[in-house]
């Protein structure tokens, strides 16, 4: 059996939502037991009517507004302290929360720990490219001041994520950038390219924006704060071009005739960059899976969430992305 802790609280959606993706996560993997981390009138009345759902009882929640370090120390029984601890104690192999991105990286970084040598951990999420091609990106979020020498870590653990999980031999990495060429950016971005030049071969120089979803790299480099950014223009993005043709197709039967015609393919360009057939994104750099859902999450997200948690505990992702981090052959 394999156990996963999933935080009750975490997400802008009610806790009912996340208790659904939980049931549905059980349904559908017979292997799985979950740590349900929530208060005691929602946890422990779930638990009692679903086989393999365990209650661990809290007393608190860290809001998405509170100071992400200040709440993590304060607030001891918080269901993202307490689902972190349970990782570090055994209780479970992997922690799943769609809460407070910075919150669940502090108490996962003290929490669950770091693996030997690493010096940040870094969220790294999966973009959809042209035939099928998926694209590494890192940091999404976790570190909005980062080192050139950590940004050279970041690279490493996206190539070794790229490799393991995605199949992609000697992965390609491209720095996010405002130009291609290896003169453009600001004088950190220039910093960034000199480390990553130096760093190895496989360095392929500067993407763009438009190299996004583009297919052009297998990992994209980032610090937190323009990847952060990135990220969330993206999703921005896709829900107005989803709102238009929903909008245009109610103004005109020509237009419904043809929506209804590429229906199949307009859900899958959604679901591909709404994050939800993945689950979310996974904290690279520790010592155990920890995936971050998006705050806006629903039942499909959190059952995938889940899923996919066990899936990189039974992959032995950490073992495996460790050890390939220091392979200069990747």
């Amino acid at each position: 059996m394999t156990t996963i802790c999933v935080d009750v609280m975490g997400g802008d959606k009610e806790p009912q939502v996340v208790l659904d993706g939980i049931a549905e996560a059980l349904a559908a993997d017979g292997d799985l037991v979950v740590l349900v981390a929530g208060p005691e009138d929602l946890v422990v009345p779930f638990c009692a009517h679903h086989d393999r759902a365990k209650a661990l009882v809290c007393t608190e929640a860290i809001a998405m507004d509170e100071h992400p370090a200040d709440a993590v120390r304060s607030k001891k029984d918080s269901t993202i302290v307490r689902g972190c601890a349970a990782v570090r104690s055994g209780e479970a192999q992997g922690f799943f929360s769609a809460g407070s991105t910075g919150a669940i990286f502090a108490a996962a970084t003290l929490g669950v720990g770091r693996i030997k040598g690493i010096k940040r951990p870094a969220i790294a999420g999966v973009l959809p490219g042209p035939q099928g091609h998926q694209t590494v990106m890192l940091d999404l979020g976790a570190n909005a001041d980062v080192r050139a020498d950590a940004l050279v870590q970041f690279a490493g653990m996206g190539r070794a994520y790229a490799h393991v999980v995605l199949g992609i031999e000697n992965p390609r990495v491209g720095l996010l950038s405002n130009g291609s060429e290896e003169t453009k950016g600001s004088e950190l971005a220039l910093s960034y390219h000199k480390a990553l030049a130096e760093a190895g071969e496989w360095f392929a120089g500067n993407a763009e924006g438009t190299d996004l979803l583009a297919g052009t790299f297998d990992v994209i480099v980032t610090d937190g704060f323009t990847g952060n950014v990135a990220l969330k223009s993206l999703e921005g993005t896709a829900k107005y071009i989803l709102h238009e043709v929903k909008r245009m197709t109610e103004e005109s039967k020509r237009a419904a005739v043809g929506a209804l015609m590429l229906k199949p393919a307009l859900k899958e360009l959604a679901r591909g960059l709404s994050g939800d057939e993945l689950g979310g994104a996974i904290l690279l750099g520790l010592k155990a899976p920890v995936l971050i859902g998006h705050g806006d999450t629903s039942v499909d997200a959190v059952k995938n969430g889940t899923l996919a948690t066990a899936s990189a505990v039974r992959a032995q992702l950490v073992d495996k992305v460790a050890q390939a981090i220091f392979d200069e052959t990747l």
